[in-house]
């Protein structure tokens, strides 16, 4: 299958870096085709300026926005790997998000009907984050984040989200913590594509 990861994290030592390259490897093991767009190397500009607001209006879009959909269009299964900062996602991956899931390119209206325009393709979500499950459903953010993210811009674009993980704790998160991490990934990508009907829980069973 063709692959893409889009990546959000400027330490390359990062936990991130780190679950990336179990991606990586997992997709390579399986010879699948791969692509990594690593927003902060590439120096993705986060800011939607005026310019692409009357753009997206009349279906026109800048190159380097382009170029991106051009990634997005291709891939058949997608990979956001990213932590989550005050309670979501890093500016230049909501920047990114702003800029390249465009009007008539991620999303329409029909008629006044909303519809998700990228259909038919697949996606898992690798976040990590500070506080515990326990702390976040206490505090009722697991279920926000749940509702602003995979709600209200995956789902609303037409994905379908196979896995979304949630890795807690990530600040101190231990060599036993990052191997187990790192094994459900490889189980979540080892197995056949189409085959992931039965694994589409959270890790942390919202």
């Amino acid at each position: 299958m063709r692959h893409l990861i889009i990546y959000a994290h400027p330490n390359e030592n990062s936990l991130n870096s780190s679950l990336l390259q179990a991606v990586v490897e997992s997709l390579e093991k399986g010879n699948h085709e791969i692509e990594i767009r690593d927003l902060n190397k590439i120096g993705f500009d986060p800011v939607l300026s005026l310019a692409d607001m009357q753009g997206q209006r009349t279906g026109k879009v800048s190159d380097d926005v382009k170029t991106e959909q051009d990634f997005i269009s291709r891939a058949e299964f997608i990979t956001f790997i990213y932590p989550i900062w005050w309670t979501g996602m890093p500016a230049i991956m909501k920047g990114y998000i702003d800029r390249v899931f465009s009007y008539n390119f991620a999303y329409r209206y029909d008629q006044g009907v909303q519809k998700g325009l990228l259909k038919g393709k697949q996606a898992v979500i690798i976040n990590t984050h500070g506080k515990s499950h326990e702390e976040y459903e206490r505090m009722g953010m697991d279920k926000a984040l749940t509702l602003t993210s995979d709600n209200g811009i995956f789902l609303y674009s037409g994905f379908e989200i196979i896995q979304h993980f949630f890795f807690d704790r990530a600040d101190k998160a231990s060599q036993e913590d990052l191997n187990i991490w790192k094994e459900q990934i490889r189980n979540t990508y080892s197995q056949p594509v189409f085959d992931l009907e039965t694994d589409r829980q959270y890790t942390n069973e919202h």
